[in-house]
């Protein structure tokens, strides 16, 4: 693995994944407060301070690994979750499909921005590759991570949204699925059927939209 080619991928991605991280967790402790649940705030966890929301092993650790045993071609990472107390929810059913959608919300948010960024660096004629990398880095981030977290397994956020929209009996078949989703998951994305059948498509749409969002903004700029 090339040190060199390694440290510009880090030095573009870090500042895009950061933020999409924490902006993602924040989201989902700030919903869950404006809904009736303090748990996250009472835990210092609506914060834009990375630190609280960074897993060593699954932030840090596992994708540097996948990093150099696939390199670079398969990352796979995640952080601590939010703490949410669902009983605490004025309305729990309901509610918890705001406080999942919070965080995918708040990545299609952030790619939109991104997107906007790179806009302005061209309409400036800012022609340093490094800016318009980490802002490439930052659309591409952000829209993996909404499309990703959107798949509707527990306990990833679209599961939990699942959850909160399908009749009682059903919802409660599947909120038992959540002690195993995870190795579900992983299990699908080693396959490929997570990425061919989901990620890919949904990103697609989703960067087709935010190019439809944004064309007003490129009409004005150019």
């Amino acid at each position: 693995m090339d040190l060199a080619a390694l440290i510009q991928t880090v030095a573009v991605y870090a500042l895009p994944v950061l933020f999409a991280i924490t902006v993602h967790e924040a989201a989902h402790g700030y919903a869950a407060r404006h809904f009736g649940d303090p748990t996250a705030e009472r835990l210092g966890r609506i914060t834009l301070n990375p630190l609280p929301h960074i897993d060593p092993i699954g932030t840090v650790l596992m994708p540097l690994l996948l990093y150099f045993a696939t390199a670079g071609n398969f990352l796979f990472g995640y952080a601590k979750p939010v703490p949410v107390d669902v009983g605490r929810l004025r309305h729990p059913k309901r509610d918890m499909v705001w406080v999942a959608l919070a965080g995918p919300g708040a990545n299609l948010a952030q790619a939109l921005l991104w997107a906007a960024v790179g806009y302005l660096l061209a309409a400036l004629a800012i022609e340093e590759p490094f800016f318009h990398s980490m802002a490439r880095a930052g659309v591409l981030v952000n829209v993996v991570m909404f499309a990703f977290n959107l798949f509707p397994l527990p306990p990833l956020d679209g599961g939990r949204i699942l959850v909160g929209l399908l009749p009682l009996r059903q919802a409660l078949a599947l909120s038992r699925v959540e002690p195993y989703g995870f190795f579900i998951v992983m299990a699908l994305v080693i396959t490929g059927v997570v990425s061919a059948l989901w990620l890919r498509p949904l990103m697609q749409l989703t960067l087709q939209a935010i190019q439809l969002v944004l064309a007003p903004l490129r009409w004005l700029l150019f």
